[in-house]
């Protein structure tokens, strides 16, 4: 299955990189490119991509308020934020936002099409060592009202499931969430999706802020 791409970011070289690595790999189709927000976020309508590939910092509307706005409309496409710096309080915003994730300037070109494909499919993971470092950063745990509104909405969560819960906010992946529970990566699978659908999360990011906000690696 070819997976249809979007590149939103002011550096032509950029986009050109990107564009190259992913066309080499034989399944991605870019299908369009951006050079700031706005155009971002037009191109999302007539294009109708499976993965858009955003850039934080763009002239005309920044790549925040652009995601932001991708995804508040019906059917979106997944985002990962382009950065050059993971611990970056706006690539936080993007991810809290809804963000699938995201992928530093730098990554070796073996493991951009790796990455982008995991963003499509929904099963985007951060490193467990990134993941801490970038939501330890950003995540107030002296903010009391934040953390009492995450305790709520996760008080009706069976004991399993805020044990899948506590491992996401641990950034695990799907083979590591199998071996610490003892099931299969299809059941894995299944409890993931059902986790987010009855906490109305966009995706497993946006869980592992929850349980960060929420205290339950404090545990």
């Amino acid at each position: 299955m070819t997976i249809t791409v979007l590149l939103v970011d002011d550096e032509e070289l950029v986009r050109f990189g990107l564009r190259t690595v992913l066309e080499a790999s034989g399944d991605f189709d870019v299908v369009g490119e951006a050079s700031n927000g706005l155009a971002g976020v037009h191109a999302v309508e007539e294009l109708r991509p499976d993965v858009v590939l955003m850039d934080i910092r763009m002239p005309v509307m920044d790549g925040l308020k652009a995601t932001r706005e991708i995804l508040a409309r019906p059917h979106p496409p997944q985002v990962a934020v382009l950065t050059t710096f993971h611990a970056d309080e706006y690539v936080y915003a993007a991810l809290a936002a809804g963000a699938a994730g995201f992928l530093l300037k730098d990554t070796p070109p073996r493991e951009i099409a790796a990455a982008v494909r995991a963003v499509a499919d929904g099963t985007a993971t951060l490193s467990p060592k990134v993941t801490a470092a970038l939501i330890e950063s950003f995540v107030d745990k002296r903010a009391a009202p934040r953390k009492a509104q995450a305790l709520r909405r996760i008080r009706e969560l069976s004991d399993r499931e805020r044990e899948v819960l506590t491992l996401l906010g641990s950034g695990e992946s799907n083979a590591e969430l199998a071996k610490k529970l003892f099931v299969s990566e299809a059941t894995v699978k299944t409890y993931v999706s059902r986790l987010l659908t009855k906490l109305d999360l966009a995706n497993r990011t946006q869980a592992a802020i929850l349980a960060h906000e929420a205290g339950l690696l404090e545990r």
